[in-house]
């Protein structure tokens, strides 16, 4: 026979006469279960690698685009907020439009998604170099930056949200996806280190030498100290060109592993979905889940307590710590941290739960960020307080990328027929947490042109200390207590999870009888 030898076909055919059968032909042998599909290591590996590109370019950018534009391109503060402001608030809006284009988008031999991550990435990558390059001219600094900042979040978003979503689709198995993801956010956070460790070695090889201010309300430099910087200003600009050349490879190398390593699975019970839905009717459902709302509510301002302390520590620790050689090893010694403490959380919320990971991992950030505030300038303990605020970054990234694909099982479970929405979900999360990041750094970057801020200066006034002070320390607890006072409104527990797990098994299994049992019906129909 060529289709259809289930269960269903072979009781169908004994109970027909024998005549009706064809010489030598012999009813089909009943069908065992088709045994669960197990992701190897291999897979996990190549799957994991892809998340690389996107850490690597976004820590490099978190950390160091704010002094870059300050000291390097001597963009002054205001421009400079308006880059990271205008920046991050299009990278927001991009996340819904590609997810929308997604979700649109038709199978191919390569799936769904690879093609947009494959077709992006070259063009990521210069958008990417040009944006460490300093132009010649000065008039339009401001609009070179500005142009190819938001060209290459575009562009990244090309392949970040597509490789967000696959998430749902290299296994139906929710334990394969939680492994997945666990080998995911260790390369991840790995990638923020090769992206700290190449951009913050290099650069930190060739810092230019601080200037001079004759007084404190004078922003205008001493002549002699000018002359004398300009050589090792060019000397820096090149040291942040050879790190975008090196970062550029690695994104490519790591574009190449995913597509020839992962392959995308379509679920059971998509096949067959009998509602095709708009993506304006698909966007209201989503962001009408209860369960989906409240995570990205919570994950909103935890997150921003962290990009608060990413976009302005290397300042912080440069002129209010008074570390201006040592913030790239301080970095280093965080996602060091972070890297090797992402395994234990995977334990964690295995044998704890999720909820309960996100409450002792996320808080455990709020002492340590206490005792920067209060303590002196101690490069000793500040290298503790590093190591240790690294075990909540881990937690950090790791709880919202695992507990996303329980939203969405959940919302399959509530709309079975709704099909393709996995590209919302994950686009529109990094929608809100992107958007409200740029809010967040435009805003602290204007606060330290009010402050009075001085390029390239050897020291700062102490209200520019102060205010970077609270914007590493006081603000970003403000906003982990806020999350955590909306995660304890998340209703998805572990006995919810383990609920919807069977419920969504049993989804599956009756989509794929209902397929079997139609290619049995047309085959019989043919025998009559």
């Amino acid at each position: 026979m060529a289709k259809g030898e289930g269960a269903e076909s072979s009781s169908a055919a004994g109970l027909l006469p024998t005549g009706i059968l064809q010489p030598g032909e012999r009813p089909a042998q009943v069908k065992e279960p088709k045994k669960k599909q197990q992701l190897s290591i291999c897979n996990k590996l190549c799957y994991a690698v892809g998340g690389a590109p996107y850490q690597v370019t976004g820590c490099a950018l978190g950390f160091f685009l704010q002094i870059y534009l300050l000291d390097v391109a001597l963009v002054t503060p205001f421009s400079a907020s308006i880059i990271l402001f205008v920046g991050r608030a299009w990278d927001a809006v991009t996340d819904p439009l590609v997810g929308f284009c997604i979700s649109k988008s038709p199978w191919t031999q390569l799936g769904r998604l690879m093609p947009w991550i494959i077709f992006s990435t070259p063009l990521a990558v210069i958008a990417y170099f040009l944006i460490w390059f300093v132009p010649d001219f000065s008039q339009g600094q401001t609009l070179w930056y500005l142009i190819f900042y938001c060209l290459f979040e575009t562009l990244v978003t090309c392949f970040h949200v597509p490789y967000s979503a696959l998430t749902m689709f290299i296994s139906t198995e929710q334990s394969e996806r939680d492994s997945a993801t666990a080998y995911r956010m260790t390369v991840e956070v790995l990638g923020t280190v090769l992206g700290t460790a190449i951009q913050g070695q290099i650069v930190g090889q060739a810092n230019a030498p601080c200037l001079h201010y004759p007084n404190e309300s004078s922003l205008a430099p001493e002549s002699a100290n000018r002359t004398h910087s300009t050589t090792s200003l060019k000397q820096t600009q090149n040291a942040y060109l050879l790190a975008a050349g090196v970062i550029a490879s690695i994104y490519v190398i790591c574009a190449i592993i995913l597509t020839l390593g992962v392959r995308e699975q379509r679920e059971p019970y998509e096949a067959q979905k009998t509602e095709q839905i708009s993506f304006v009717r698909g966007l209201r459902l989503v962001m009408s889940h209860g369960p989906y709302v409240k995570l990205i509510a919570g994950f909103l301002f935890t997150s921003l307590a962290f990009m608060l302390v990413e976009g302005n520590f290397a300042l912080f620790c440069t002129y209010t710590l008074g570390f201006p050689n040592e913030f790239q090893n301080l970095l280093l010694a965080i996602m060091l941290s972070a890297t090797f403490t992402i395994p234990i959380w995977q334990w964690f919320l295995t044998r704890f739960g999720k909820k309960t990971a996100v409450y002792v991992g996320i808080s455990s950030a709020v002492p340590f960020l206490i005792l920067v505030a209060l303590m002196e300038s101690n490069l000793f303990v500040t290298y503790v307080v590093a190591i240790a605020a690294g075990v909540s970054v881990a937690a950090a990234f790791l709880l919202p990328w695992s507990m996303l694909p329980d939203v969405v099982d959940d919302f399959h479970l509530k709309h079975p027929n709704c099909h393709d929405s996995e590209p919302i979900f994950f686009s529109f999360y990094v929608f809100f947490t992107k958007f409200a990041s740029g809010v967040s750094l435009g805003i602290s970057t204007l606060s330290l042109d009010f402050a009075g801020y001085k390029p390239r200066g050897c020291s700062q006034p102490s209200l520019v200390k102060f205010t970077l002070k609270m914007l590493v320390t006081m603000a970003p607890i403000i906003f982990i207590l806020l999350g955590l006072f909306l995660f304890k409104l998340y209703p998805i527990n572990e006995e919810k999870r383990r609920q919807n797990k069977k419920a969504l098994q049993a989804l599956q299994d009756e989509a794929s009888s209902s397929a079997c049992s139609d290619s049995d019906s047309t085959e019989l129909a043919s025998i009559l």
